[in-house]
C-alpha cells in the first residue's frame, strides 16, 4: 500500500504530520476515508464516554500514558475492541477545531513519545496514532486496543475511565473485580483483530478456499454460504455496524497474509537456517507469511527441504534421509503453534536449525510439566484453536503427539529430545544421530526416562532388553545397557516396578508411576 492509497495521510506528511504512527498495531491498515468517518461518528456521541476522550491541544506525556491505560482497560470493560482519545475535537461541542499535536515531532528528553509510551506500559498493549485532515483543519486519532488478560498500567499505576473522567483502577474495586472476570472469559482467539470489513474484503484477507479443502468439503456457491460457514467457526463475526468483524482465530489460521493484520505479524513463525552449531552465521531466514492452518504444509515442506540430510545403506542401496523425521517435526511445530501464549506481545514460534540439532520455540511456559509431556493430556491455552487444528488432522486429537515424537525418536535412535522452559518460553530440541558411544551421561539418563515414559502409556516395562533395542545395543553388551539403567535410577527418573524380582526379570517404571 502506498502512499496514493492515503492522499490525505501524504499532504499531512508534507506539512510536517505523520501519517498512520504504529505503536503495536491491531488492525488492519485504515484507509484515510475510513478513518475520517470515524472520528465523525465518534463526534455524533452526545458526550464523551468511558471510551473516548476528545482534545484539544492539551498532549503531555504522563497524561497520555495514564489515558492509555484507562481507556484501555474501559474498553474491555465495555467489551469494545477499541477505544479512542481525540485531539482537535472540541470537548463540549465536539466541533473540529484543529489541533497543533505532532505526535512524530514529540519527545520526551532524547527518546520519542512512542517509543517512551510503550516503555512504560504494562503489558505493552496495541495503540496507533493516525493525524488526519477533516475540514481544513489538523486531527489526531489515538486507536488503543482493548486490554487483555490483565489490567493495563503506566509507570506501574492502573487506571479506568469512571464517566469521563480518569481514576486509578484501585479507587473502584467493583469496577477492577469486573474487569478480571471479564478477562477469565475471553480467551486470545475470540478477540477481534480487524471490524466492520466488506463481505469482499473479508474474502480478499482470508484463504477461505483452504478452510473447506481442509475440511474436505466442496466450496459453498455464492458469497453468503462462504461467509456463513466462517462465521459459524467463529472466524468471523456479524458487526453491529454493518459488515463482518474478524476474529483472532479466524486472522491467525487463514490470513492470506498476516501481515495484513499489523497486531499478529509478529505471530508468524520464523525459520532460521544456521551455519554449523551456533547462531554467528545465518544461512537463511524466512518468516511465514500464511496463517497456521492455509500455511502448515508449506511451512513443513520448506523445513524439511532446509534439514540437513543424512546417506543410509539399506540391502545394498545408498540412500538419502533427512536428519530428523518428518512426522516429529510436523508434531512439534503444530504443539509450538497450538500451545503458544498468544497474548505475549513481540513473540511467535520459531524454528532454528543447525548442523546438529533443531529448536522448536514458543512464547509461554507450558502449562504441564515438562517430564509429564508424554502422559499426561495437554491443556492448551487456545481450545478453539487447537479444536479447529484437530478437524483439520493438523495436530493430534488424543493428545499422543509427543508419545509420536518419543517414538519415531527412538525408531530412527537419535538422542531423546530435550524439553526446556526458558525465560517464559517452551523450547523442544531434536538431535542429530550420534553413536551410543558419543552420548554424555545427560543423554543417556533422558533417553532412558522417556523411554521408561513411552513403555508406560502403552502399559509395558522398560527392560534391559527393550533399552538394548532402542539404543541398537546387541545382547552381548547388555552389562553396559544394565550401567545406563542404573544411571537413571540413581538419578531418581525411574524405579523397579518391582524390586524383589529376579535381577534377569528386573523391570522399570518412570518416577512417576
Amino acid at each position: 500500500m502506498d502512499d496514493s492509497d492515503f492522499p490525505e495521510g501524504r499532504r499531512l506528511a508534507m506539512k510536517g504530520f505523520p501519517g498512520p504512527v504504529e505503536g503495536r498495531g491491531m488492525i488492519i491498515d485504515r484507509p484515510t476515508e475510513y478513518l475520517i468517518g470515524l472520528v465523525h461518528e465518534l463526534r455524533k456521541l452526545p458526550v464523551e464516554t468511558e471510551w473516548v476522550e476528545f482534545k484539544h491541544n492539551r498532549a503531555e506525556p504522563e497524561e497520555i500514558g495514564e489515558y492509555l491505560s484507562a481507556l484501555a482497560n474501559s474498553a474491555t470493560l465495555l467489551g469494545k475492541v477499541n477505544a479512542y482519545l481525540v485531539w482537535g475535537v472540541g470537548n463540549e461541542t465536539h466541533d473540529i477545531i484543529g489541533t497543533t499535536f505532532n505526535p512524530m515531532a514529540t519527545k520526551v528528553g532524547n527518546e520519542e513519545l512512542e517509543s517512551w509510551l510503550l516503555r512504560l506500559l504494562d503489558p505493552k498493549i496495541n495503540f496507533r496514532f493516525y493525524a488526519l485532515e477533516i475540514d481544513a483543519k489538523m486531527v489526531v486519532l489515538l486507536e488503543i486496543g482493548a486490554a487483555f488478560r490483565h489490567p493495563v498500567r503506566f509507570k506501574h499505576q492502573e487506571y479506568i475511565r469512571v464517566g469521563s473522567y480518569k481514576k486509578k483502577l484501585k479507587d473502584y474495586p467493583e469496577k477492577e473485580r469486573a474487569l478480571w472476570r471479564v478477562f477469565d472469559q475471553v480467551p486470545f482467539e475470540r478477540g477481534i483483530v480487524a471490524e466492520h470489513i466488506s463481505s469482499e474484503n473479508v474474502l480478499k484477507l482470508l484463504d477461505y478456499p483452504a478452510y473447506f479443502d481442509l475440511l474436505e468439503l466442496p466450496l459453498p456457491d455464492g458469497r453468503a454460504s462462504i461467509l456463513d460457514a466462517l462465521a459459524k467457526d467463529d472466524l468471523i463475526r456479524c458487526c453491529d455496524a454493518g459488515g463482518w468483524n474478524i476474529t483472532n482465530l479466524g486472522a491467525i489460521l487463514f490470513a492470506k497474509k498476516l501481515d495484513d493484520f499489523s497486531g499478529l505479524r509478529r505471530k508468524a513463525i520464523r525459520v532460521v537456517h544456521y551455519k554449523g552449531r551456533g547462531r554467528v552465521e545465518t544461512l537463511r531466514e524466512q518468516v511465514v507469511v500464511n496463517g497456521y492452518a492455509n500455511g502448515f504444509e508449506g511451512l513443513i515442506q520448506f523445513i524439511m527441504v532446509l534439514i540437513p540430510t543424512n546417506e543410509v545403506i539399506e540391502q545394498s542401496l545408498r540412500r538419502t534421509v533427512p536428519m530428523f523425521p518428518e512426522l516429529a517435526v510436523r508434531e512439534l511445530v503444530a504443539n509450538a503453534l497450538i500451545h503458544q501464549d498468544l497474548f505475549v506481545i513481540g513473540a511467535g514460534a520459531m524454528v532454528e536449525i543447525f548442523d546438529d540439532r533443531m529448536e522448536i520455540t514458543n512464547p509461554g511456559e507450558p502449562l504441564v510439566d515438562t517430564e509429564r509431556f508424554v502422559d499426561t493430556p495437554p491443556k492448551s491455552r487456545n481450545e478453539a484453536m487447537a479444536s479447529l487444528m484437530r478437524r483439520f488432522r493438523i495436530c493430534e486429537e488424543r493428545g499422543s503427539g509427543i508419545d509420536k515424537v518419543v517414538s519415531e525418536v527412538e525408531y530412527y535412535q537419535l538422542p531423546a529430545p530435550l524439553f526446556e522452559v526458558p525465560d517464559g518460553f517452551t523450547r523442544v530440541v531434536l538431535f542429530a544421530h550420534k553413536p551410543l558411544s558419543g552420548m554424555d551421561k545427560a543423554d543417556r539418563v533422558r533417553a532412558c526416562y522417556l523411554h521408561a515414559c513411552l513403555k508406560r502409556v502403552m502399559r509395558d516395562y522398560l527392560t534391559n532388553a527393550s533399552l538394548r533395542k532402542r539404543f541398537g545395543v546387541e545382547e552381548k553388551n547388555k552389562a553396559a545397557v544394565s550401567r545406563y539403567i542404573r544411571e537413571a535410577v540413581e538419578e531418581g527418573v525411574i524405579k523397579p516396578f518391582d524390586e524383589d524380582a529376579a535381577r534377569k526379570l528386573m523391570k522399570y517404571v518412570p518416577f512417576w508411576a
